[in-house]
């Protein structure tokens, strides 16, 4: 965005670890925490103004002018390898893919394809990689998803170096036993089991699934890891594996704000190379005033609104606390053989585990040794809750800092409290060593309350959030065609696809396979050293973007 002279700004440079942030700020305000040292080095990002929501009315992507994005793939990508009911990359094949002039949606009729929303994505650079036809040269560098929406799930891979005949293969659609996938939301590499890991956000249904690079071998390990709402997963460089789950509370009569319903897991494996053995644990946090752990409370007689507005869950949201942590242990194969799965939402809740605001995604802080990670609550997507001012109703950012990813105990502290502007965060990646990018899916309701669609805020970690610093948006999402014709036919009886366009998928890393490129390991250095940038516009015309310097 160019500074105009009426407002008299200037811009401010923030340069650490080869990137630096650029925030429009009016002169004689505080420039949001940030020092100026470093002009001219790294990358300078500009803030850019947030997209209207306005009915009707398609808008483009904003980006930073210094960066630059280009479509890896969308929706309409035929698959290399269909199958009659996913022959695109993000669309079924139960309908077209726009509706024909004039029809509506009815009971029993859909006017078009189901949109299958490739979620977040994981970028690997492999050497021999094989697909549907074998005589192809695939290339090296793949973004590997899980697809969100649908009757069943699927697994697919970008081949970033392939023509568009062959720029997307679909790899799983079951598991090896013949069951079909569910619908799955995060996604990560494990280099000690070498699998892709995908998780499920769907409470009782949901949990992790493993497959190989190509798909030939996919199964359920839910067993072990148990069964919630997981959305984020992360390797820490002990193997653990680190589950941030995203579980809907109840709503609290009158109030539009929702229970804390979500807890943050750790899985220790037996044998980091065999993930369906192992130990889950749920992080535990202590109340300041009580020195008890801060537990789930249900909405009862004796609680008419649970703990939505304990001075615990107030104390949580409050800058300048620190909270001790301890992990325990809800689940071990060792004395509960895996089966089925298990139900850890209620198995935390039992431990008296600390339930959180839909916290839907963390990540290590590179150059901490994995002893700082970093996790977004969405918080209540209502800009009528009344939780929003003080209890966590806008979202937050939080850390989690422990001697090393192995220990038992740490504490917890506040980062950052949303507003109105900046809520509803979902995922996450960290551009270098203080910078860290959290994206928003705020939703529909939200977009048309605030008349603001969704965007993608930089974090720099250094900054004072607790005294007027903001992050920089660099991107203000906009709404594609298909979006805003889904959002005009959204809560139509028969009309089954979501409206606005989302932010999801944010992931930067420069590919590497090994426990070395393991996120947090190495300090990225962004757009240089194989580093790579992606997010995905999801609904729509669910499109894969790489963002590169310009």
């Amino acid at each position: 965005m160019r500074p105009s002279r009426r407002t008299k700004a200037r811009t401010v440079l923030v340069a650490a670890g080869g990137l630096a942030l650029a925030a429009t700020v009016v002169a004689g305000a505080p420039a949001q925490g940030m020092g100026r040292h470093g002009a001219g080095r790294g990358l300078a990002l500009t803030g850019v103004p947030a997209n209207a929501k306005v009915a009707g009315l398609t808008v483009a992507n904003a980006l930073s002018p210094e960066l630059a994005g280009w479509v890896a793939a969308q929706g309409s990508n035929r698959l290399e390898n269909p199958v009659a009911d996913i022959p695109f990359f993000g669309y079924r094949g139960d309908g077209p893919l726009l509706p024909a002039p004039g029809d509506l949606p009815a009971a029993g009729h859909l006017v078009e394809a189901s949109k299958t929303e490739p979620d977040k994505n994981t970028y690997l650079v492999l050497h021999g990689q094989r697909g549907a036809d074998p005589h192809y040269d695939y290339g090296t560098h793949f973004v590997f998803q899980g697809h969100e929406a649908g009757a069943t799930g699927f697994i697919t891979r970008v081949n970033l170096d392939a023509d568009t005949a062959h720029r997307v293969t679909l790899l799983a659609t079951a598991t090896t036993d013949g069951k079909p996938l569910p619908n799955f939301d995060g996604s990560t590499w494990d280099p000690w089991a070498r699998r892709l890991l995908f998780t499920a956000e769907l409470g009782a249904g949901g949990g992790v699934w493993q497959s190989t690079l190509d798909g030939s071998r996919t199964e359920d390990i839910s067993g072990a890891l148990g069964r919630g709402g997981y959305e984020g997963i992360q390797n820490d460089s002990a193997g653990n594996l680190w589950v941030v789950e995203d579980s809907g509370g109840a709503t609290v009569p009158g109030t539009n704000a929702k229970l804390p319903n979500s807890f943050v897991y750790r899985y220790v494996p037996g044998d980091r190379g065999d993930l369906t053995q192992g130990k889950l644990q749920v992080l535990q946090v202590f109340s300041r005033r009580t020195g008890a752990p801060i537990a789930f409370q249900a909405i009862d007689a004796a609680h008419p609104q649970g703990n939505a507005f304990s001075d615990d869950t107030k104390d949580l949201h409050t800058y300048g606390l620190s909270f001790g942590t301890k992990w325990v242990t809800i689940h071990d194969t060792a004395t509960d053989p895996a089966s089925a799965g298990f139900d850890a939402n209620a198995l935390a809740k039992a431990a008296g585990a600390t339930p959180f605001k839909r916290p839907e995604n963390g990540q290590f802080r590179p150059g901490s040794g994995f002893r700082e990670f970093y996790f977004d609550e969405t918080g209540d997507t209502n800009a009528t809750s009344t939780a929003n001012d003080g209890y966590g109703g806008w979202g937050a950012v939080l850390k989690l800092s422990q001697a090393d990813p192995k220990a038992d105990t740490g504490t917890l502290s506040l980062v950052y409290n949303g507003d109105k502007e900046h809520t509803g965060l979902d995922n996450v990646t960290f551009l270098d060593n203080d910078h860290v990018a959290f994206v928003e899916d705020a939703g529909d309701s939200l977009h048309t309350q605030r008349g603001l669609l969704d965007s993608a805020y930089l974090f720099d970690l250094r900054a004072d959030y607790a005294h007027g610093a903001q992050p920089v948006r660099f991107l203000a999402e906009g709404r594609d065609p298909s979006a805003t014709l889904d959002s005009a036919l959204s809560g139509r009886t028969g009309f089954q696809n979501d409206g606005d366009n989302e932010i999801t998928g944010i992931h930067a890393s420069n590919g590497d396979p090994s426990p070395q490129g393991v996120l947090g390991a190495q300090r990225p250095t962004p757009f240089g050293g194989g580093w790579r940038l992606f997010w995905t516009q999801q609904h729509g015309d669910n499109v894969l973007w790489e963002i590169t310097r310009r």
